[in-house]
């Protein structure tokens, strides 16, 4: 019987529950160089953790750097299974922002076109992408590593880490770096940053609003992850939908504003999980969101639960599957 219902499932048995819990992304998924990968990401219960792996560079974003960030990202990005995404890195910075020997005359005007342009479209891509991006940070983030971090939904630091845009001092003035700093802090903290280029500690950088939370190194993986846990509890498509909307209407002024979340609104109401979630509220139960409705409908075929009762229940459109000629 139990057969029968996970055929139907298109699964291949129970082998599936007990496969290594941290997954590695499919190999062939990421474009590769003649080197390692500056990268590496792995998957477990809905969170992806991408970690810049390249500390003998002190994580520098090259342009190898950057396009692996990015086809981490990109990776199933649509994916119901793909709740939020982790971003942290090796050895003790974060990230010391462009490799500046990619930036010399040695290269082509077109080749640091190249460069810009890809770390442009990683920013924009954290910003755009359907499922919340955090920053664990421990350590150093300078320059591009400081934008990468203000470009992140939500940033957890440990009290030693530090932060600063220090590209005025060697005659690189952090122009790209400041369209991201100079939209989440103050604008006089961020041009005193830039003109200066010295760094502030992680609880300036708290004050300011560049951080989310700063706690004690021992606790930074701990604290993000239990972030990270709560919103992969969530419903997907509403925190999207949240996200998305969010960065819209930052922009527009009130009235406009107003408009476009009174319109999501309807939308978010609209949606099976905001119905789900509304009529759990009233009937005080836990709501059972779309990406659970397999597992529901496995733990239901497993537990011979009557289809009458989770009809009534849970109020799921496509029921049938728990019918007793599937449970035969």
């Amino acid at each position: 019987m139990a057969a029968l219902g996970l055929r139907a499932f298109g699964t291949k048995g129970l082998g599936w529950l007990r496969r290594n819990p941290w997954a590695p992304l499919s190999a062939g998924f990421c474009s590769r160089g003649p080197g390692p990968r500056p990268t590496s990401a792995r998957q477990r219960e809905g969170i992806r953790n991408i970690v810049l792996s390249d500390p003998k560079k002190r994580n520098a974003l090259s342009l190898a750097m950057l396009k692996s960030l990015q086809s981490d990202l990109l990776h199933e990005a649509e994916s119901k299974d793909l709740k939020v995404i982790i971003i942290s890195a090796e050895g003790p910075v974060f990230s010391s922002g462009h490799d500046l020997k990619e930036l010399t005359d040695e290269q082509s005007p077109d080749y640091h076109a190249e460069v810009f342009q890809t770390c442009s479209e990683v920013m924009m891509l954290i910003q755009n992408h359907p499922v919340p991006v955090i920053a664990m940070v421990n350590g150093l983030a300078t320059a591009a590593g400081c934008q990468l971090v203000a470009s992140c939904d939500i940033a957890v630091a440990s009290d030693k880490s530090s932060f600063a845009t220090p590209g005025v001092n060697i005659g690189l003035f952090c122009s790209t770096p400041a369209v991201a700093l100079g939209r989440t802090v103050p604008r006089k903290v961020a041009l005193e940053m830039l003109f200066t280029g010295e760094p502030i500690s992680a609880q300036e950088a708290l004050l300011h609003g560049l951080l989310s939370k700063v706690v004690p190194e021992e606790q930074l993986e701990e604290e993000t992850m239990r972030i990270a846990k709560k919103i992969a509890s969530l419903s997907r498509p509403v925190v999207s939908l949240g996200k998305a909307t969010f960065y819209k209407q930052l922009p527009q002024d009130l009235r406009t504003a107003y408009y476009l979340t009174s319109q999501t609104m309807v939308d978010n109401v609209a949606l099976r999980d905001g119905q789900e979630g509304i009529k759990a509220f009233i009937q005080k139960r836990k709501p059972i969101w779309s990406q659970d409705l397999v597992m529901f409908f496995l733990t239901a075929i497993l537990l011979n639960i009557m289809p009458g009762y989770c009809e009534k229940r849970f109020h799921l459109e496509t029921i049938h599957l728990c019918s007793r000629k599937e449970l035969r």
